[in-house]
């Protein structure tokens, strides 16, 4: 159970941002991404099970998601919630670092510390991004999903996960390993157990972050969609395309 929890907490913070941050993407750079991907090359054994879960993650996107997203933007002030999210992205530090190094990436490593702990003291224990607002440091994101596609491993078939949308076989084995790296693991709730004993407090976490990320990008899914003729596939070629580029860069 923990396990699964853990790959849960990792799956959220690392990505959830794929399935509605990939939004944040101008549709040329969607246009320039479909350019050098083929979709029909894509091994999809699972497309009837894929066409499924879009259409569930996307009802509960729309009634479920949505609207609570909204309704804590209503509450929250745009300042508190870009600092939520800024506290969350230093949080995550050590999986950045440990992936560029792994990569070879040492300038970018550099930089990344440099950020932590420029953020970490200035910044508030990152609640404010001193490193990118002061001095144009930004953050370099890396995980294990792309370091084993940096050394040669290949996507797998394409997989849609129930709630958090499009990943892949690589991606998704990569998330045991970013696991261990991710601070929230070794947390300590109430009676100094792991979070990840308690489930209420795990999911309490995954509901928190997501609904945050949500209510910074509440439009840019619609706006996203618009664009589609048919979701499914458009979600897949995005979300396989933009990881294709991002382990070339």
């Amino acid at each position: 159970m923990r396990f699964i929890l853990a790959c849960l907490l990792s799956l959220t913070f690392l990505s959830a941002s794929d399935y509605i941050g990939t939004t944040t993407h101008n549709n040329d750079d969607f246009e320039t991404e479909f350019n050098t991907n083929n979709s029909e090359n894509l091994f999809d054994p699972l497309s009837g099970y894929n066409e499924v879960m879009t259409r569930v993650n996307d009802n509960f996107y729309e009634y479920l998601l949505r609207p609570t997203a909204q309704g804590y933007a209503y509450v929250m002030p745009e300042m508190a919630r870009h600092g939520v999210s800024n506290f969350f992205e230093n949080l995550f530090y050590p999986i950045r670092l440990v992936n560029n190094l792994l990569q070879l990436k040492f300038y970018n490593s550099l930089e990344e510390t440099e950020r932590f702990v420029l953020n970490s003291t200035m910044g508030i224990l990152g609640f404010r991004d001193v490193a990118a607002e002061e001095l144009g440091i930004k953050a370099h994101d890396e995980d294990l999903g792309q370091t084993l596609g940096y050394y040669g491993v290949g996507n797998g078939f394409h997989v849609v996960l129930p709630l958090f949308g499009p990943s892949n076989v690589r991606d998704i084995a990569g998330l045991a390993g970013d696991m261990w790296l991710n601070p929230i693991t070794y947390m300590k709730g109430r009676h100094d157990a792991n979070l990840l004993d308690n489930s209420g407090q795990a999911m309490a976490a995954t509901a928190f972050y997501t609904i945050n990320k949500t209510s910074l990008h509440v439009k840019e899914y619609d706006n996203f969609k618009k664009d589609a003729i048919e979701l499914y596939p458009f979600l897949r070629d995005v979300y396989e395309s933009r990881r294709t580029k991002l382990i070339s860069e």
